[in-house]
This record gives C-alpha cells, structure tokens and sequence, in this order.
C-alpha cells in the first residue's frame, strides 16, 4: 500500500517549550489515522506544519506525488461578503456548482446566497466542511470537525468518511467519532510520538498496557534513583572517571523520574455545597423570536441531585432555555421559581473573558484560595489546578501564553472552584482534549449537587447524564428517561415504525383490505414481568460497565485484570444492547 502522507525527523519549539522531537510517522492509502494529545502539545501545529502553513525548527513532510490535500481548520474564516455558494470555491462548472448544492442540502444549508459573516458558528463550519469535501481529495486533515456541529451533522459526517475511501488525518475530541471512524491512533506524549493500529477502543486498551509497563520501570528507576542520590551525597567531590561517568548517569536517571504519568487519574470528590429539596420549577414557560417558538408553555419540575442532559440540532433553542433558567433571558410568559439554597456555576461558550497579563494561579486565587472536599479536608487553588492537568509550571503561565483548550480548562476551573450545588454546563467539551473530559466526567460523576449538561459529545453524555431533555425545534421538547445511547435506540425503533407505516399505506386498497387492521397488543402477565425483570437487568449492567470504565481508567490493574475486564466490557456492552431492544420492543404495549 503506497504511503500518501510521510513525516520525517520533526521537531518544533516555541522558545523554551519543546512541542515534539524527532517525530515521524506515515498514513497510508485509505488509513483514516485520528490525533490525540493534551492541550498545548501541539496538535494543532503538527497539522499547519503538514499543511504548509507553519515552519518546522527540523524534518520534512512528503506527500504521495500529484495528491490532492484538503484541510479543515477548527475555526474556519472567509472573506466578509462572501456568499454560501462562493465560500465553496470549486463550484466553477454547472455540474461543480449542482454538487456543491446537494452537498450544502444534506448539510442543511439552504440559503445559498447568504453571506457569510451573516452564519452561526455551526452553519459557517458545515460551509467549510462542504467546501474541502467538494474537493475530493485523497488526503483530509480535519481538526476538530465536530465542533459546532450538531449531533445529526455529526452522525452525517461520521457515517460519510466510513463510506469513503479517502486518507484522512483528524483531531476531535469525540471519541464515538474516533471508534467508528478512525483506523489507527497517533499520539502525542512527552514530546515523543506513540502509534496504534486500531481504532480508539484499541487505542484505550494498549495505552493501558504501555503505562503499566511505564509505571512499572519508573518505579524501578526511582528505587536505583533513591540509591544513587545516597551515594552523590556521599561521594561530593568523586572525581575518578568511573565515578564522572555515575555521576552523569545520576543526573539522566533523575531527568527520567521527574516524568509525570497519569495526570488527573485520581478521583477529585468535592463536597458541594449544600443543596435543598426544593430546585427550581419551570412554570409553563413560553418563548420565542418571531416566528421561531422555543417553548410553548413548558413545565417541568427539577429533582434534587438530578443530571440532566439536553440535546437537539442547532437552533432548537438549548442555549436559551439555559439562559431562562438562569436569568439571562426573560420568558415572554411563565416563571421559573429557584429554591433559596441553589448556587448556580455557569459555564458557557462565551465565558472566556481573562486578564491577558495574569497569571494562571492568580485568575484562580482571585476568586478562592481553596476548596472545600468535605470533613474537613481543603485543596489549595494550585492542587485544584493540577488535578484538572495544569502543572506547576503551567500555572505560572501568563494567560495571553495559554492555547485555546487550555483556555476552556481555565474557564472551567474558575466556574467549578466557587463550589456550586448546580452545574450549567453550555458546550462543556468543545476544545477541550480527551485527558481533561476524563477529568471532568470522573468529577461530574461523583458531583453531590444537580447537572444541566448541553452537548453534542455523545459519549460524554453516556457517561453523565440520567435523563434528557430532547429539543426537536418549534416547541417540541420530549423528556426521555435515559442516556443519549439509549435514546438513539428508541428513535432509530420509532423511525423504523414509521416507515413501515408508511409501506403498508403505500400498498394497494384491494390488498390492505384484506388483511383486517389487528387489535393493539397489551403485554400479557409473562411480558409485564418480563419487562420488568428487564428493567432491573439494565440498572445492574449499567452500573457494572460503570464499575469496569473507572477500574480501567484508574491505573491501577495488572495484566490479567485489563484483558479480563477489556473482554467483560464488550460483553456487558452487548447484554445491554440486546436487553435495551427487547425493552423497547415490549414498551411500545404498555
């Protein structure tokens, strides 16, 4: 298979901060490779430098001759005044200018000739998406596709690269994306390049097994180490050659156990501040911006402790309806009645407002100097902040150094050191790196107050969220009882029933005549207990996959334990599905 895309020897630097090293891999024809890293370890500048549109410190960067190579920046611009039509560039021909049209249809762009700077966040990126697909290249780089993106374009673009045959290397934080796209993994860690034939599940299992082996000879490394700084001590002025050359020896052995592995592996619970019975209640609420109606007097009670997760294409009023709640929107009629003991924390896409000339520790110490974890026990400002992956070093930053991820962790870390009882969360997972989101699920997860969590990251909805709002535009608003996953099952299980309702109108009257319409099934006694009994095996699945998830992200299995519980996962996840079928096939007669 020949290589369409080689990169040699590269290393790139920004004053004192070395981003990689000598780095080098190769994509293949038709390998769809997917890029991970932490903020700030230079994914992005990996991509512009294999684009062309940054400069390497040393190495080359070859493509297949003749191969077209098309890219997808994170926040993709065009020139003011430019139209819908015009951003996508190769619509010269008629034929070019028909394609650009069904593709912009599919990606739900209908008014062709708007100019851009008229378009939402999430319209502009499905332009540019349109724009370097039209291109049809043989190599795709892709950085952050789904930002924006709602989850159907989401669902559409993924299902689209499986059914191509294009190269393609991406960063996304999605790691549904990445399982259902992605051939291979490629990480960046410690400024070295780790690779990974499979995809992201694969990626989870192997990385496991690298940092054990990893841990296991850094634990080796510091015993020799607390040895040999026994000796340094007493040997000050050993000056013979062989012990220069154990002296120097010393001094890499000591660069190598400074190596931090597994940041943020360790659960953070904070004791939240206290919260009442009493919520807040949606009290017929109704609102809307001319002809658009977001919700049509709308109630709902909120439970105490409840997570909630709201989901629904763009436009269908999610960001509103948030803004409602927490008084930054008037409803056009109805209340919302807050309980005395709620403390909101808001975080939103917009909420990225810091002294440039500050430093990291001191834009969180300006609002605490600590918090509290329950039973006495406090965390300081500077250990919240490791916790949430900025090192000591980072934390000494000035903000106007920090990259776009490592601005949203601010962002966060300032919303969450104040100690709310109820977490607003608007687009948490947008630019934020996968090491972080595993941060903030684990503390989500084990958060003693209530969620409200707006997200188009479907696995990080599955792994928060109890329940869900579903926004399907003009009003319509289903609450569902379960994840996004969940969900998804029941609406692929309600579409399939309608198109065979729609099958059985579209056949002859002659021949539906003669097949009387059947009575509407009621469960028999068996199937009530049935459902039932499935009801109480979901729960227990459920909770054993979340019992493996946290025992295989802590660090802390051998060998034997990571395969026997890589192995049980696949099958819990497979009870689950069919067990999930079978109780929606059932819930359609109650």
């Amino acid at each position: 298979m020949a290589a369409m895309l080689q990169v040699e020897g590269l290393s790139k630097s920004f004053g004192v901060l070395t981003l990689f090293e000598n780095i080098g891999f190769v994509i293949n024809e038709g390998q769809r490779t997917g890029l991970i890293a932490r903020n700030g370890a230079g994914k992005t500048t990996l991509l512009n430098i294999i684009a062309g549109m940054e400069e390497a410190d040393a190495g080359i960067v070859v493509f297949k001759k003749e191969a077209k190579v098309a890219y997808l920046h994170q926040d993709p611009h065009f020139p003011p005044g430019t139209t819908v039509m015009e951003a996508c560039s190769n619509a010269k021909t008629e034929a070019a200018e028909q394609r650009a049209k069904k593709m912009l249809t599919q990606l739900q762009i209908k008014q062709l000739d708007r100019q851009v700077e008229e378009l939402s966040g999430g319209q502009l990126k499905r332009v540019a998406l349109a724009n370097v697909l039209l291109t049809e290249p043989d190599l795709l780089i892709l950085d952050e596709p789904t930002n924006h993106l709602d989850l159907e374009m989401t669902e559409w673009l993924e299902e689209y690269l499986r059914r191509s045959k294009l190269s393609l290397l991406m960063v996304t934080h999605d790691r549904y994306f990445l399982d259902r796209v992605c051939s291979d993994i490629i990480e960046i860690d410690r400024k070295r390049i780790f690779q990974y034939k499979g995809n992201y599940s694969y990626y989870l299992e192997k990385r496991q097994e690298r940092v054990i082996a990893e841990n296991a000879e850094l634990d080796h490394a510091n015993n020799l180490f607390r040895r040999e700084l026994e000796w340094m001590r007493r040997m000050p002025q050993a000056r013979g050659t062989k012990a220069k050359s154990r002296v120097d020896a010393f001094y890499d052995l000591e660069e190598k156990v400074k190596q931090q592995q597994e940041q943020g592996s360790v659960k953070l619970k904070v004791n939240a501040s206290y919260i009442g019975t009493k919520i807040f209640e949606a009290r017929y609420i109704s609102k809307r911006f001319g002809d658009l109606k977001i919700t049509d007097n709308f109630h709902y009670i909120f439970s105490r402790y409840e997570k909630m997760g709201i989901v629904g294409n763009n436009g269908t009023g999610k960001t509103t309806f948030i803004k409602m709640l927490i008084g930054e929107e008037k409803p056009d009629s109805g209340s919302f009645d807050i309980g005395e003991t709620v403390r909101f924390g808001y975080y939103s896409q917009t909420g990225l407002v810091f002294n440039e000339s500050m430093k990291v520790i001191d834009v969180v110490r300006e609002i605490a100097e600590e918090i509290s974890l329950g039973n006495g026990k406090k965390l300081t400002a500077s250990q919240f902040l490791q916790h949430f992956l900025f090192t000591p070093e980072t934390q000494h930053n000035y903000v106007s150094k920090l990259s776009g991820g490592e601005r949203r962790r601010l962002h966060l870390c300032t919303v969450l050191i104040r100690n709310p009882n109820f977490l607003v969360l608007d687009e948490p997972t947008n630019d934020l790196d996968i090491a972080t989101l595993n941060v903030l699920e684990d503390y989500l997860q084990s958060f003693n107050g209530c969620v409200i969590v707006v997200s188009h990251d479907r696995y990080f909805m599955d792994k928060v969220v109890d329940h869900l709002l579903v926004f399907r535009g003009n009003a319509d608003i289903k609450d569902f009882p379960g994840n996004y996953s969940d969900y998804r099952l029941w609406k692929e299980e309600q579409e399939k029933q309608v198109r065979e309702r729609r099958q059985d109108q579209a056949k002859p009257v002659k021949q539906q005549a003669e097949k009387p319409e059947a009575p509407k099934k009621k469960l028999t006694y068996k199937e009530q207990r049935e459902f039932e009994a499935l009801e109480q095996d979901i729960a227990a699945l459920e909770a054993e996959k979340q019992q493996i998830e946290t025992a295989l992200s802590s660090g802390a299995l051998d060998h034997r334990d990571l395969m026997e519980k890589s192995t049980r996962i696949g099958e819990v996840n497979r009870l689950l599905d069919e067990k999930m079928h079978r109780w929606l096939e059932l819930s359609e007669f109650l």
